[in-house]
């Protein structure tokens, strides 16, 4: 039997998939989570046109979105913008 590899840029085809992944993966995992689902959100989107839209280049964008990378934060919030997302803050309860 086949298996295909599961990609869960498959699944993110709008905005409010994106938004439910990104806020499992920021109460569930790390800072480098993070990152990597940002990255396959890029991904899904295509990153030229996250390129253009937050005005770095694809092999800068690669590199800042790949496993284990520290971009700075204004790259993270360049491409959460361009992916559709926002940071929200909410007390803690």
């Amino acid at each position: 039997m086949d298996t295909s590899r599961f990609d869960i840029a498959d699944y993110l085809d709008n905005n409010e998939m994106i938004a439910e992944y990104l806020n499992t993966v920021l109460e569930e995992g790390d800072t480098d989570d993070m990152i990597t689902a940002i990255g396959q959100i890029a991904k899904a989107i295509g990153m030229t046109k996250i390129a253009e839209e937050t005005g770095l280049s694809r092999p800068s964008l690669y590199k800042a979105l790949s496993d284990g990378a520290k971009p700075q934060f204004a790259t993270v919030m360049k491409v959460l913008k361009a992916i559709g997302g926002q940071i929200q803050i909410n007390p803690v309860q």
